[in-house]
C-alpha cells in the first residue's frame, strides 16, 4: 500500500467516530407535552432536560398543550399532538392524559408521568415489561394510605369518623380506597365516603359527612380534585375539619398537612425515562418505576386556626414548614 493510501485510510478511520459523534449531538428532537390544566410538570421537566443536554432552541422542540381542565378536550388533543410526529410524547399528572395519548398513537414512543394504576387502566401490561410504546411513572405505593391514617391519628388521638374525598371516575380510586380501607380496619376509625364527580358536589358531600360525624378529611388525589385543592382547603377550615392529603399543593393554598409523593422528582425522573428512549431504549423495555421520594409538609398557621397541636417529631421530620 502507497504511504499516501495508508494515511488516508488512518485519517478517515481517526474521523469517522467524531463526524458520526458530531451528527449525533446536532440532531434536533421535537417533545411533545400534553396536559389536563398546566401546572409545574412540564417547567421540571423541561429544566432536566436542560441539564441532560437538551436546550429548547438548539437541539430541542418542546410543544405544549394543555386541555385547560377540560377532559373532553384531551384526545383531540393527542391527535393534534401525534400529527406533528414528536420523537417522544410525555403526559403530564393523572391517568386521562396517559390514556388519550395511548389511544391516538401506537408507535410514538411515550412516558407519563403520574398514573396511579397503570395495569389496571389497561396502560402497561405489566409495571417490569409495559409491553408497546410506553412507559413511565406511577405516583402511588401501599403503604401512603395507611401513613397518611397513622398521621391522622396523631392529630386527633381518638377519632372515630374520618370522611374521604374520593372522584370514584378515576381508575386509581377503588384501588386507593381498597388500601385505605385496610388500614383502617386494624382499629381504625370509620371511614364515610364521599363521592365527587363534579365541582357543584363538593360542599354538598363534606358537609354531609361533617354532620354524620367526621372530625378528619382525607382526599384521594386525582385531577378534579386537585383543580378544587383551594375550595377543598376552605371546606375544610370552614368546617373545622382536620385534612391530610396526599400532595403539597393543597397545603400551599391552606391545607393543614400533606404526606405523599414527592412529584417533581418524578417529573426529573420522567426526564431521564426520555433521554435513554433519545439514545435509542425502547419503552417496552422500560419498566415503569415506583416513587422512591415522600415529603412531609406541614401548614402551621392553619394548625393554630385550627386548634391542632403537631407534635415536635412530626415537625422535626417534616421536609417544609409553611408558618
Amino acid at each position: 500500500m502507497r504511504r499516501r493510501e495508508f494515511l488516508a485510510l488512518v485519517v478517515g478511520a481517526a474521523t469517522g467516530p467524531i463526524a458520526s459523534l458530531a451528527q449525533n449531538l446536532a440532531k434536533s428532537y421535537r417533545l411533545a407535552f400534553l396536559a389536563l390544566r398546566t401546572g409545574q410538570e412540564s417547567a421540571v421537566v423541561k429544566q432536566r432536560l436542560d441539564e441532560l443536554g437538551y436546550a429548547e432552541g438548539k437541539n430541542l422542540v418542546f410543544d405544549f398543550h394543555s386541555a385547560d381542565g377540560q377532559p373532553e378536550r384531551l384526545a383531540a388533543l393527542a391527535t393534534e399532538l401525534v400529527r406533528t410526529n414528536p420523537d417522544v410524547i410525555v403526559t403530564g399528572f393523572g391517568t386521562l392524559t396517559a390514556k388519550a395519548v395511548q389511544a391516538a398513537t401506537v408507535t410514538i414512543p411515550v412516558v407519563f408521568t403520574t398514573v396511579g394504576d397503570p395495569i389496571g387502566a389497561g396502560i402497561v401490561q405489566s409495571l417490569n415489561r409495559p409491553g408497546a410504546n410506553i412507559t413511565g411513572l406511577t405516583d402511588q405505593a401501599t403503604e401512603i394510605a395507611g401513613k397518611r391514617l397513622q398521621i391522622m391519628q396523631q392529630l386527633l388521638p381518638g377519632i372515630r369518623i374520618v370522611a374521604v374525598l374520593v372522584n370514584p371516575d378515576t381508575p386509581f380510586s377503588a384501588l386507593a380506597l381498597q388500601d385505605l380501607r385496610a388500614a383502617a380496619a386494624a382499629g381504625g376509625p370509620r371511614l364515610e365516603v364521599c363521592e365527587i364527580r363534579t365541582a357543584d358536589q363538593l360542599s354538598t358531600s363534606i358537609e354531609a359527612a361533617a354532620k354524620a360525624g367526621a372530625t378528619g378529611l382525607m382526599i384521594l388525589e386525582d385531577p378534579l380534585l386537585v383543580g378544587l385543592r383551594g375550595q377543598i382547603a376552605d371546606l375544610a377550615a370552614k368546617l373545622r375539619l382536620v385534612a391530610t392529603y396526599g400532595n403539597r399543593e393543597f397545603v400551599a393554598v391552606g391545607g393543614l398537612l400533606s404526606y405523599g409523593t414527592d412529584r417533581r422528582q418524578l417529573y426529573r425522573r420522567a426526564a431521564e425515562l426520555v433521554d435513554k428512549i433519545l439514545k435509542g431504549e425502547m419503552p417496552a423495555d422500560i419498566p415503569v418505576e415506583r416513587p422512591t421520594k415522600f415529603e412531609l409538609v406541614i401548614n402551621l398557621k392553619t394548625a393554630k386556626a385550627l386548634g391542632v397541636t403537631i407534635s415536635q417529631t412530626l415537625l422535626a421530620t417534616a421536609d417544609e414548614i409553611i408558618e
